[in-house]
């Protein structure tokens, strides 16, 4: 049995001070202290032979392991991973080690892997955390503003050494940039007002189309963010590409392509030059270049804006009459059968709807994105996850 919640070490020295007044017998001891008498024979032998030194625990690892790399062998390995400057991975060095000797039986890949971790000549991979994936396929483009495109093209510094970040915003079916514009900061304060311009000038598209990055996108669920909440309550779709696939976004990539060589190689000496140089390539782009795409027509040949004015006061959400409403407290919140749910902060003072999908199961909605899956027995949120089959698209119109 284990010795008591007080600590091995002590239970051990308490046991071996009761044992050598002679009052009691190993049988009573044992009892006492919850251990075999087998258990309590082996720490008397052991403070016999080295006193308090031999209470500690001694290493259960064998002296000697049958199929342990030798130490030459190990050598060698690290000798090649040295040469090659941490340029060469365990499958690599293998074959190298291979090829340099065909008669020694050199270790397994896994083994190298060890090898080398072992001697500091891997650095592991940081995991990177991924925003909850954006269930709907995206969606074709058959007019002006049934979705614009939005990005950061990537940041630089000007010759003055001042960080420039290009905020970009275009219409998909005409290739319009809408906005080109340097912000300070990448936050949800800095970026609103260029898209509130962009809505006052242009009106209000179905859908944008972002990356999972700040801001348009958090880990939180659902991949919502303070932006993307204010678009849904404005009637936008937030639409998001697969992690790692530009292409799914190709249009707006194209025009960073050449926003890139037309404005950035070399970059302006000042922060304010660099956004007379972003204005005026905006100009071009619309007015002056044409596009193989569009049958070498200018992006503002097709443009037209919305019909869908941006409003003056934000519109209260609405769900349909089969799911129940719930508002999100300020703790992002809600309550389920008594109890409270977490969903996020960034709904916070918002609504959302739960729609039954099986008997104990209910979707969580804001809007149309689906956040989560509830589970009404336990409360408990169950998050969506990444599918390994990648991200399905809707033909192109």
């Amino acid at each position: 049995m284990p010795w008591k919640e007080t600590g091995p070490m002590q239970e051990r020295l308490r046991f071996l001070a009761h044992y050598l007044t002679g009052e009691y017998t190993m049988v009573e001891l044992s009892e006492h202290f919850g251990i075999s008498r087998k258990t309590g024979y082996k720490w008397v032998r052991r403070f016999f032979e080295d006193e308090v030194d031999g209470l500690h625990e001694h290493s259960r690892a064998p002296y000697r392991q049958a199929r342990m790399t030798s130490p030459a062998i190990e050598a060698q390995v690290v000798a090649l991973a040295t040469k090659h400057q941490g340029k060469r991975g365990p499958k690599k060095l293998r074959r190298l080690l291979e090829l340099s000797d065909p008669a020694v039986p050199w270790p397994a890949v896994s083994t190298i892997g060890a090898i080398l971790k072992r001697n500091g000549l891997v650095v592991p991979r940081r995991r990177k955390r991924r925003s909850p994936p954006y269930e709907q396929p995206l969606a074709g483009v058959g007019q002006c503003n049934d979705t614009w495109s939005a990005d950061f093209k990537g940041w630089f510094l000007t010759r003055s050494g001042e960080r420039c970040d290009p905020l970009t915003i275009s219409d998909n079916y005409s290739r319009y940039l809408l906005r080109c514009r340097l912000v300070r900061s990448t936050g949800f304060e800095a970026v609103k007002p260029i898209f509130v311009s962009a809505f006052q000038e242009y009106g209000l598209p179905r859908a944008i189309r972002t990356d999972n990055g700040a801001p348009f996108a958090t880990l939180t669920v659902g991949g919502l963010s303070p932006l993307s909440v204010w678009w849904i309550r404005l009637g936008i779709l937030p639409e998001r590409i697969a992690p790692g696939k530009p292409q799914q976004n190709p249009r707006h990539e194209r025009m960073h392509r050449t926003l890139k060589d037309d404005n950035c190689k070399p970059p302006r000496s000042t922060w304010s030059s660099q956004q007379k140089a972003l204005d005026h390539f905006r100009r071009d782009f619309n007015y002056e270049r044409p596009h193989e795409s569009l049958h070498q027509l200018f992006p503002a040949d097709l443009y037209q804006p919305s019909t869908k004015p941006y409003p003056l006061i934000l519109p209260e959400m609405i769900y349909p009459d089969d799911m129940d409403v719930r508002s999100v407290k300020h703790q992002g919140d809600i309550c389920w059968n008594n109890r409270h749910v977490y969903l996020t902060s960034v709904l916070a003072g918002e609504v959302v709807g739960l729609r039954q999908v099986a008997e104990h199961r209910w979707d969580v909605f804001f809007g149309p994105i689906r956040l989560a899956q509830l589970d009404a027995t336990t409360t408990r949120l169950i998050h969506l996850r990444h599918s390994s089959s990648g991200q399905r698209r809707r033909p192109k119109t």
